[in-house]
């Protein structure tokens, strides 16, 4: 009897998906309102300053500092009104001039003093109550970014603000990779969509398919072009025909189920027959039954069938591969470390991913059952905790914590 191959660490599986993963050539201009989410093609560079000129950060009063000193106070008169988008012209000296936020510092003027800290008097002068010093509550031409600069980098995956950002330097438009096209597939004979069965009318056995729900929604937030092929059935034939059609016309496929060694598991035969696998079982739980390799150009992962392995695998391995063939930079997850709320005596020989969620007194509390096949446990989860093998949890232990939100935005 041949034995089996050692199963592969986690660190070692992301790190042949990523040499793999080579960024698409392909770009494209999107408008600047249509490119949250979206991968940077090149730098964007500002061809201006921003600011673009001096002005006020408040509602208040232009003036200069050393016309009101440190002694009494004076009461100066107002010599122009500036709102947002005038051009003022040179301050008078021994005035002030009424300005609102965002409007050109006149000429001649060094800071401004909010109108609460003024006071105008009857006969329509102001009083300043508090000696302002030079750049009180201005904003500088230049301080938010200099002309030339390189504001937003290649590579990296744009959000509101860096959208936002995008637009304050006028761009209209963005290059952007190519959005991948993935196509999805699910196997198993058990399963049947919601909709299609009712559930007074599952046969014995049956599933209803909630892979495919999260494993589209997630690939769809991160920008990929998706082809739902729906269920495969459980023949060799049926899964190398699926396979092969949805090489030709796609940048990875990816399916659930059937990666494992049962007799019924079909997927990593029938990628074998088309072209190659490079990684298969991995040593993490959950999530043992993954697969990577190619069919002809095509890419191809397989994650387990159980819906929590194949939860957890995704966001752990295939959206970082996903990331860098958009030509991402940062794909790595987040974590931070946080006290577990809980103990864990159970240590596994395998790298665990716990199901937590944090509490109000800031700490980690575990989901009661840790199945794999319990996908309440996903739903309720904010986190995993990342467990090395042999690794047990005492109450009050610091422990490395992955936040859900950002792996699935």
């Amino acid at each position: 009897m041949t034995p089996r191959a050692p199963l592969i660490p986690l660190d070692d599986a992301l790190a042949t998906l990523l040499a793999y993963a080579v960024p698409l050539a392909a770009t494209e201009w999107v408008n600047t309102f249509d490119a949250d989410g979206r991968v940077l093609a090149q730098d964007a560079v500002s061809p201006l300053q921003v600011p673009s000129f001096d002005n006020s950060a408040m509602d208040g009063y232009a003036m200069r500092a050393a016309d009101v000193g440190d002694a009494a106070l004076p009461s100066l008169p107002v010599s122009q009104r500036i709102a947002a988008g005038a051009a003022p012209g040179p301050l008078q000296p021994g005035t002030v001039a009424r300005i609102f936020t965002g409007a050109p510092l006149p000429a001649g003027a060094d800071a401004v003093v909010m109108q609460e800290e003024c006071a105008v008097q009857p006969d329509g002068t102001v009083r300043v109550l508090r000696p302002p010093q030079p750049g009180d509550c201005v904003r500088r031409a230049g301080e938010d970014v200099a002309k030339n600069a390189v504001v937003l980098s290649k590579g990296e995956r744009l959000a509101p603000a860096s959208i936002a950002l995008a637009a304050s330097i006028g761009m209209d438009a963005v290059c952007v990779a190519r959005r991948p096209r993935v196509a999805l597939f699910s196997t198993g004979d058990e399963l049947v969509m919601p909709g299609d069965v009712a559930p007074q009318d599952m046969r014995p056995g049956a599933i209803y398919n909630s892979n495919r729900f999260f494993l589209r929604a997630l690939l769809q937030r991160m920008g990929c072009v998706v082809t739902d092929l729906g269920i495969v059935p459980d023949q060799r034939d049926a899964t190398v025909d699926a396979l092969r059609a949805a090489s030709q016309t796609h940048d990875l496929i990816l399916t659930s189920g059937g990666v494992s060694v049962g007799e019924e598991d079909h997927v990593k035969a029938a990628v074998q027959t088309l072209g190659h696998l490079h990684l298969w079982a991995l040593a993490i739980k959950p999530g043992k039954p993954f697969a990577y390799g190619a069919v002809g150009p095509c890419h191809f992962i397989g994650l387990p069938g159980n819906p929590v392995a194949s939860f957890v695998t995704f966001l752990l391995l295939v959206r970082p591969f996903v990331l860098r063939l958009q030509g991402a930079t940062a794909v790595e997850p987040p974590a931070m470390a946080l006290p577990a709320h809980f103990d864990w005596p159970r240590a596994d020989k395998r790298r665990e991913f716990l199901r937590v969620r944090r509490n109000a007194a800031g700490g980690l509390d575990l989901f009661a059952n840790q199945s794999s096949g319990v996908l309440t446990s996903a739903a309720w989860a904010d986190g995993l905790v990342d467990t090395l093998p042999g690794q047990t949890i005492a109450w009050g232990d610091m422990v490395r914590f992955i936040p859900l939100a950002e792996l699935q935005a």
